[in-house]
């Protein structure tokens, strides 16, 4: 599995953390898209590049993460074809993709600790999307790039 993350310096630590637990995991491979340091910076340069990557196929998923998590989500949501969804808590990453088939999550640093971001991560990464009405529903959301 491919997965492409970024985030701002907001998210800087929590992106480092996140990385080194999916790193943990042979089957994974990771693209840091960047930032790659602490120092003030702009979210989308760095948002952008990894739902880019999903959008082209290049990478499965996507993780993006800056200080509340808005911000990249709203960024993420802007390349077509991403479905990024700002996960907060367990619930959210298993039902954004149950009912939603998102590709990409968004994090936000002040709200996620380190455990639970890669909780979220973990349970982001292995719930499978539940198809069936939901189908219907994600067509209609993605054919409203066309308009």
């Amino acid at each position: 599995m491919k997965i492409s993350i970024a985030s701002d310096h907001g998210g800087f630590d929590l992106k480092q953390s996140v990385i080194d637990h999916l790193l943990e995991n042979e089957e994974i491979e990771v693209t840091d898209c960047g930032t790659f340091g602490k120092d003030s910076c702009d979210y989308p340069l760095f948002g952008e590049k990894a739902a880019r990557l999903v959008s082209e196929g290049d990478c499965d998923f996507g993780i993006v993460i800056c200080t509340t998590g808005e911000g990249m989500a709203i960024t993420a949501n802007k390349v077509k074809g991403v479905r990024c969804a700002l996960c907060i808590n367990l619930d959210m990453a298993q039902f954004c993709r149950l009912h939603n088939n998102a590709n990409v999550i968004s994090i936000g640093a002040k709200y996620v600790d380190n455990d639970l971001a890669n909780q979220i991560v973990d349970t982001f990464l292995t719930t499978q999307f539940e198809g069936g009405r939901h189908n219907r529903r994600v067509d209609q959301i993605m054919s409203l790039e066309a308009k």
